[in-house]
């Protein structure tokens, strides 16, 4: 798999994908990421790629030209899947992680000021997509994100399927508790299932440990799981004993 990031910032998100898990993936030929600055596609003397909206508002605009430009050059004659990452998206997540990292190549643009001028996202772009309700100064973190959790899903990248099969999300609840050394820390004890050796108990109590923490911290989960009766007992002994209440 190829990704490439359009953005005005490509030393900033080429720091990042030279380091940790995805560093080490790209450095094997895992996968390509390649960076490329809007600005050398730019036709003003001046490097300039943003200009005035056509509204009152205030701020600047990234022109349509600079990144057109600097996608079709990248595009080529190859088939691509292009992604804008905006807070208008389609809110990112595991599956569709799965999803692009089983797909063609990517085309990530990065925008940044007051967003892009809607002409070029209408031309080029495939599908918008946001990591959080949030607004950001630029596109670089969240495509970051989404490299991150689509290369993760590709074959060698991790040591073992199991190494993100038990993960939060990706069979639909959140992860559950672990432990490592000292087996007692302020006080608090490693639950002993974890030192029974008994691996059929430690896959339940696994199972059962994810059910809980959903319940207690993403119930809105729950409404896409398959859940036995005794699943949903469990869970409604949950939100007996601890309601909707959050800690703080």
């Amino acid at each position: 798999m190829r990704i490439d990031i359009l953005t005005l910032f490509p030393e900033m998100v080429e720091r990042c994908l030279s380091e940790s898990i995805v560093g080490r993936a790209r450095e094997k030929g895992l996968f390509e990421a390649i960076c490329h600055n809007i600005r050398d596609y730019t036709e003003d003397k001046h490097r300039r790629v943003d200009d005035t909206p056509y509204s009152e508002r205030q701020g600047m605009l990234m022109q349509a030209e600079p990144i057109f430009r600097c996608h079709q050059a990248v595009k080529g004659s190859r088939d691509v899947h292009t992604i804008f990452v905006t807070p208008a998206g389609r809110p990112f997540n595991q599956k569709r992680a799965i999803e692009l990292s089983k797909g063609k190549d990517i085309i990530i643009i990065c925008g940044h000021y007051e967003g892009v001028d809607e002409r070029v996202i209408e031309e080029i772009v495939d599908e918008e997509i946001s990591v959080g309700d949030f607004v950001l100064t630029g596109g670089e973190l969240p495509a970051l994100c989404i490299t991150d959790a689509v290369v993760r899903m590709i074959d060698g990248v991790l040591s073992r399927p199991d190494c993100y099969i038990d993960e939060s999300h990706y069979a639909g609840l959140l992860e559950y508790p672990q432990y490592t050394r000292p087996e007692v820390w302020h006080g608090k004890r490693v639950p002993e299932v974890l030192l029974s050796g008994h691996h059929e108990k430690i896959a339940k109590w696994r199972y059962e440990q994810s059910l809980i923490t959903t319940a207690k911290k993403r119930p809105d989960m729950l409404d896409g799981v398959s859940l036995s009766d005794g699943d949903a007992e469990l869970i409604k002994g949950v939100f007996t004993n601890y309601g909707n209440t959050e800690k703080h």
